[in-house]
């Protein structure tokens, strides 16, 4: 079922996040416990950050998720279902400095309690073996078909044109795996960029920062330089985040959206966030903001009926006359940031079937 491979891939490394130490105790001991799963939720996401952007918090600094990481043999057995959260936990946790092996020892218990065989999605698959393989282990399924049906997901970039922040979510995971974040290039198909450049015409549009950045981290991650639009406004984004501390710290915040919009700025080289962040209880917070004039334009067009057109040249003045000030800038900021944006709208549009040439 499984065979031991040899990786010599090295973590990328974009530069210290400032306040580490701080930031990890926050998320390790005063938002969540362990027994709850969005616990491992939310320390995976902010360890997986740190370990593909190469941090080295050291072992001091991962102190708070001794106990934890010494029980985790256990876990994994009581909670087989949640099998990729504890075993990404577990290498993040070596890989950022904790000493231990521990690692090769749950990857070849997940290996060979085949877990992976009882994931419906591909992109779960996809996940558990890119785990796999960070010790080493080829994972061996009986399904050959995996990469190339992830490849035809990404490649249909028709499906990117419209919102559906589920897929946009899935196809930016798609990347992060096969690139193994950031460490390989991916080979991924030549559509596979469009479908990219149409998610984040469409979370710009929506002004959604936490899409966006994770579309332009995984545009980097297969070779492509993102808009500089999009990354100047996700700058601003994160520059815009309020962290409260303390009593005032509230579990309900904006945590994730301010780890990508963070992860997306040490990708591009622009640094690490500047708001300090202070021991004990944190959370973060962006100032509310219009969303953007998404859901606008297609109102605008669905009430259009027969009369719409996938021609953006003839739609442009129609769609404009019904936005605000706001909302005509940020939509001529999206036309300047892309140079796909005519063939993004024809597909947008849903005249008909869109085939999109790269």
């Amino acid at each position: 079922m499984s065979n031991v491979i040899h990786l010599n891939a090295r973590r990328p490394r974009f530069g210290p996040l400032r306040g580490l130490a701080a930031l990890i105790e926050g998320f390790a001991s005063h938002r969540r416990f362990g027994d709850d799963v969005f616990w491992l939720k939310e320390n995976a996401e902010l360890l997986n950050i740190l370990e593909c952007t190469g941090q080295a918090p050291g072992e001091e600094a991962l102190a708070p998720h001794l106990t934890f990481y010494r029980e985790l043999p256990e876990r994994l057995r009581f909670f087989p279902q949640y099998y990729r959260f504890l075993l990404s936990l577990c290498l993040d946790l070596e890989d950022l400095g904790m000493t231990g092996e521990m690692g090769v020892e749950l990857a070849e218990w997940v290996a060979g309690q085949g877990l992976p065989e009882a994931e419906l999605s591909d992109l779960q698959r996809a996940e558990a073996r890119r785990l796999l393989a960070r010790r080493g282990i080829e994972f061996t399924s009986r399904d050959a078909g995996l990469t190339d049906r992830l490849h035809d997901f990404i490649a249909r970039s028709e499906t990117f044109a419209l919102p559906n922040k589920k897929a946009a979510y899935e196809l930016t995971h798609i990347v992060f795996y096969l690139s193994e974040y950031g460490r390989r290039a991916p080979d991924l198909p030549a559509e596979a960029l469009v479908s990219l450049e149409f998610a984040g015409l469409l979370a710009y549009l929506e002004q959604n920062a936490d899409l966006l950045a994770e579309i332009c981290v995984a545009m980097r991650y297969a070779g492509a330089t993102p808009s500089p639009i999009w990354e100047d406004w996700l700058a601003g984004a994160l520059g815009g985040f309020t962290l409260f501390s303390g009593a005032q710290a509230e579990m309900r915040d904006d945590y994730h959206e301010y780890l990508v919009c963070a992860w997306a700025g040490l990708a591009a080289g622009r640094g690490a966030p500047d708001q300090a962040v202070a021991q004990g209880p944190v959370s973060f917070h962006r100032a509310t903001d219009w969303g953007g004039p998404l859901r606008e334009i297609s109102e605008c067009i669905y009430r259009m009926g027969a009369a719409r057109s996938g021609d953006w040249g003839s739609m442009r003045p129609q769609i404009a006359a019904q936005l605000s000030e706001t909302g005509h800038d940020i939509l001529s900021a999206a036309e300047a940031s892309s140079p796909r944006f005519d063939a993004f709208f024809a597909g947008f549009a849903r005249t008909g079937l869109l085939r999109v040439a790269v």
